[in-house]
């Protein structure tokens, strides 16, 4: 492989004409602190997408107490609806940055978070907003999950192979805190009329019978103005690379891999549960415990799923993405059981025989933060494993000893494995509709959402298989 120091001239604007992060000497004397502040601009712009993509977790159980007049099933679609438009824009997302470059790419999807932001801010502020306007605005929240996949794949190019994984999650880690604390801050900041004249009137929310004076609009205002921000520092301070370019054929060689169809089934159970368990919690513990206030406890289970995924990530590249991801699983059946146990046994029909009749929402809360805590060491390991094995398949195509042709299959294997994280993330974005919409329908047709959990852990005991068969057993296809 070349060891080329880029000088002055490998450089037009902000674009890198030469970039080698394999390169030791060229990742010590230039690259790292590159990659790092490309790094450290793409986490708050990620951390806004996922704030936006999930604000109807927070509006959509405010709602009835502010007069509008939606079902319970019509709520469960608002939480719902942004996941199913940010997976369905993620698949095209995934291959933005190679067609675009990762600067102007990161700099403009952020900017389109402004359209839903600001149309929530107003449409909130009248009860008699139709439904499927607000209906329209959660599906547009959806540009805040397609921005996952694009920031994913832009960030994978900068760093080495050892050093993606940690990377990886630290980028969509911090990024996924926008999930928790879009749902701690908005209760807080709708109290008081921060923006002033600008920032529209009051509204009258009754709660247990009390009526007070909310400002909703500021759950979506707020992030308005680290929007434009974030914008900006994204187009004036981050790098493309010309080596990232590529068509979309050459990405497309993806899907004639075996191994991005079996991840994307592997990372819909690891990220496809977080997003979709926080898209469900506050609805979910309202229905079940309804003497429990939501909103103070629901927050808490993306703040610990965003935060442990950079431990999976570095966990990963100590010990093997599969090894990581294989127990990981087997945790995440056994916690899925668990609250099952701590459900009250109503008409569910599908209760586990030992537990409280009644339930106990702290077990139930406990056993939820378990399932949250392994969802993010699984979207860390799954996410290393992702671009080592499509690293690996070209690598294992080029004769020993030829640099140029190593260096050609390291720059094809980099840039079809950001594909597929770009892909595995759309595709592992559906769990944010699947899950709520399995509660809502497993309440509707047997008066509890006991049936969609058993349905979870199978999924869950599928995924361990696949992934001992696959990559985590002595002589396993591709092990990594």
């Amino acid at each position: 492989m070349s060891t080329t120091t880029p000088s002055r001239s490998d450089r037009q604007g902000r674009l890198l004409t030469l970039w080698t992060p394999e390169d030791k000497a060229f990742w010590e004397r230039e690259g790292e602190a590159v990659a790092r502040l490309n790094l450290w601009i793409s986490v708050p712009a990620l951390f806004l997408a996922f704030a936006i993509w999930q604000v109807w977790s927070v509006v959509a159980v405010s709602l009835p107490a502010l007069g509008f007049r939606y079902s319970t099933n019509q709520l469960f679609w608002l939480a719902a609806a942004p996941a199913l438009s940010g997976a369905t824009l993620r698949i095209f997302y995934s291959f933005m940055v190679p067609l675009v470059g990762g600067r102007r790419w990161t700099a403009i999807s952020t900017a389109s978070l402004l359209i839903p932001a600001i149309g929530i801010g107003f449409a909130v502020q009248d009860n008699t907003t139709a439904y499927p306007t607000m209906l329209a605005l959660a599906l547009l929240c959806g540009l805040g999950g397609g921005n996952f996949s694009s920031s994913m794949a832009n960030i994978s190019f900068f760093f080495p192979k050892e050093r993606k994984g940690s990377a990886l999650g630290v980028n969509a880690g911090l990024g996924n805190l926008g999930v928790s604390v879009v749902q701690f801050l908005s209760p807080l900041v709708i109290t008081a009329g921060v923006f002033g004249v600008l920032g529209g009137d009051a509204q009258t929310m009754v709660k247990n019978g009390q009526a007070q004076q909310v400002w909703a609009q500021n759950a979506a205002f707020v992030w308005v103005p680290w929007i434009a921000l974030a914008s900006l520092a994204a187009w004036f301070g981050m790098n493309d690379i010309a080596d990232a370019r590529a068509s979309f054929a050459a990405q497309a060689a993806i899907f004639r891999r075996k191994h991005n169809w079996i991840m994307c089934v592997l990372y819909l159970g690891t990220f496809g549960s977080f997003i979709g368990f926080s898209a469900g919690f506050p609805l979910l513990i309202k229905s079940q415990f309804p003497d429990v206030n939501p909103l103070a406890y629901a927050w808490l289970g993306p703040l610990v799923g965003a935060l442990i995924r950079p431990v999976g990530g570095w966990l990963s590249d100590k010990l093997g993405g599969a090894q990581v991801t294989l127990w990981n699983f087997a945790v995440m059946a056994l916690a899925v059981v668990g609250v099952l146990a701590f459900l009250p046994k109503g008409t569910g029909g599908y209760a586990l025989a030992f537990g409280p009749a009644e339930g106990s929402f702290a077990g139930f809360f406990a056993m939820f933060m378990v399932l949250f805590l392994t969802t993010g060491i699984g979207n860390g390991s799954t996410f290393r494993m992702i671009p080592v094995i499509f690293l690996n398949l070209r690598l294992a195509e080029v004769r020993a000893g030829s640099a140029d042709a190593c260096a050609q299959a390291t720059r094809e294997g980099n840039t079809e494995g950001a594909a597929a994280l770009g892909f595995a993330g759309a595709l592992g974005a559906y769990g944010g509709f699947f899950i709520p919409k399995s509660y809502g329908s497993s309440i509707a047709a047997t008066g509890g959402p006991e049936l969609a959990l058993w349905t979870f852990a199978a999924f869950y005991a599928l995924c361990i298989g696949i992934t001992w068969w696959y990559y985590a057993r002595a002589r396993a296809e591709m092990p990594c």
